[in-house]
């Protein structure tokens, strides 16, 4: 007999796999890949960062680079969360494509001189910890892909229809923006 833990558990994948019957698929697959193209240096990236069964530490060496603070070249370990969900909002989606990335990994310096200009930006930004990523998936509306991460409940979602992006993070579960 399940105990009530392990029900509301079954239950919770249950209704995750017929919400996003693509992503219970994909936990079958035997590999996770995403592509990215970084907007404020430039750089492209395509990896596989997770096969039979595991986290390649090469192919999340390369994600942390990727992501590094771009002002500074700070970089940082990003935490496996997050490019977990990535790869679940593009099955989701059903969109393939590269990530747009906006903003990674910030450095406390680089977050207070943002924060000295915007009032948008958190004092505590998850940013700051590798928690943090602020993408658009080209090919996909921006409140599509809200919608998509609002549902996977994986963390904060803050959706800037202004500025064409969205925030994602892998902290406690809340959202903001329209």
């Amino acid at each position: 007999m399940l105990s009530r833990r392990g029900f509301i558990k079954c239950a919770s994948l249950a209704a995750a796999a017929a919400a996003f019957p693509n992503v219970a698929l994909a936990s079958l697959k035997k590999e996770r890949s995403l592509a990215f193209n970084h907007l404020h240096t430039g750089e492209k990236l395509k990896l596989t960062y997770w096969a039979e069964g595991q986290y390649i530490d090469e192919s999340l060496a390369e994600f942390n680079h990727l992501l590094r603070d771009f002002r500074t070249g700070e970089g940082y370990q990003m935490d496996r969360e997050l490019i977990d969900l990535l790869h679940k909002l593009q099955l989701a989606t059903e969109n393939s494509g590269s990530f747009e990335i906006i903003s990674g990994y910030r450095s406390p310096k680089t977050n207070e001189a943002l924060r000295s200009k915007s009032s948008g930006v958190a004092k505590k930004s998850l940013h700051m910890l590798g928690q943090a990523i602020d993408v658009r998936l080209p090919g996909t509306d921006l409140k599509h892909l809200n919608k998509a991460a609002l549902a996977a409940k994986s963390g904060g979602v803050g959706l800037y229809t202004g500025s064409n992006f969205l925030h994602l993070d892998t902290g406690r579960v809340r959202f903001w923006g329209k």
